[in-house]
């Protein structure tokens, strides 16, 4: 069976020594030694001034609205995974789509302009498979307007811009370490701001307002990581580099036997130093994806449609139409990529596909 990913774990015996340290002091959660050391490094990784390990990339969005203190509407995209918009919804805001652009998958910044009006206060955008959004039109159009920027870069680990992480961008970005991304902490997630009023505000946010054993900041939630959690992340880590490295060798290899039959690609932003978290292609239509992926499944190989649907047909939101969305999300397939997919079973996806839209 091929899957459309496989969880990264590092040697046992690695992971049993950090283990055999948390036995030994019996700290298992509440900011230990090991979540710390994460932060510290993972701040030292993304070049950022704070960083805050969540226990997953959910209520990292969900911390990251509430530390804003802001009601209204926010403009967010129709192309990401559920939980971009749910974390909308949950924590109480109107989500107001803006159709994406069909290169990049990302928000569109023109038609993010034409959704602003006075009720809207902050636009909630996804690097979508770690592609940078045009951050630089979006924070013209924060400054025009007054808006907040938060960015959902789940799936931007490792990804600079501009010679910067990806992370950096934006009023507040999260990130998510669950057990399919490309770093992980089994679950898990983090957010990261350069500003040091919300970041104080994250810090008893995720911690259900605490301000010292009796009092508190204000109102919290329970956001925080564990250090078996924190292990893991810190076993994992430093294999990062050979992995992105990996998965970059198998998307060469899938460039170069299915993009001359009908397939198309995301485009990259340029001056993207790119994570090779997925590797999405667009079929020709979905009547054909449909076609590839019977045939794949017959053959025990599991890609997957993400994103589908457009988050726009939802049942908790109001219907508006994205075509370009909607037609993205229709006819998108992420192939199978992770560390140890061999070249002879991506040249057997390969084979598949070409076979079944011929």
């Amino acid at each position: 069976m091929i899957n459309v990913t496989k969880t990264f774990l590092p040697p046992l015996e690695k992971y049993i020594e950090y283990l055999d340290e948390i036995w030994k002091t019996n700290h298992i959660t509440n900011h230990g030694k090991f979540v710390l050391q994460l932060e510290k490094e993972l701040k030292y990784y993304f070049n950022v001034k704070h960083l805050f390990l969540v226990n997953n990339g959910t209520i990292a969005l969900q911390i990251a609205l509430k530390a804003l203190q802001i009601k209204g509407k926010i403009i967010t995209t129709p192309f990401s995974y559920v939980a971009t918009t749910s974390s909308l919804v949950w924590e109480g805001f109107e989500p107001v789509f803006a159709d994406v652009d069909e290169n990049s998958f990302c928000l569109d910044p023109d038609k993010i302009e034409e959704q602003i009006t006075p009720e809207v206060k902050a636009i909630l955008a996804t690097h979508v498979y770690g592609n940078p959004c045009d951050v630089e039109a979006i924070a013209g159009i924060a400054g025009k307007y007054n808006l907040k920027v938060l960015y959902d870069a789940a799936h931007a680990f490792g990804v600079r811009y501009k010679g910067n992480s990806l992370l950096s961008y934006g009023d507040i970005a999260t990130i998510s370490f669950h057990a399919t991304k490309l770093f992980h902490t089994a679950e898990g997630g983090a957010i990261i701001t350069n500003n040091d009023e919300l970041a104080h505000k994250i810090s008893y946010m995720r911690n259900f307002g605490h301000n010292g054993p009796e009092h508190f900041w204000g109102i919290g939630i329970n956001g925080k990581s564990s250090e078996l959690h924190a292990a893991l992340g810190l076993c994992i880590l430093p294999e990062v580099n050979n992995l992105i490295k990996r998965r970059k060798e198998l998307s060469a290899l899938y460039d170069q036997l299915i993009l001359t039959h009908g397939l198309q690609k995301q485009v990259i932003r340029e001056e993207t130093t790119y994570n090779y978290s997925y590797y999405p292609v667009l079929f020709p239509s979905e009547s054909e994806l449909l076609s590839a992926l019977s045939s794949l499944n017959a053959n025990q190989i599991f890609p997957r449609r993400y994103f589908f649907p457009s988050l726009n047909n939802l049942n908790y939101v109001v219907y508006k139409i994205m075509p370009i969305s909607e037609d993205i999300a229709s006819r998108v397939l992420c192939l199978p990529l992770y560390h140890d997919l061999t070249e002879q079973e991506v040249g057997q996806i390969s084979g598949i596909i070409k076979n079944s839209i011929q």
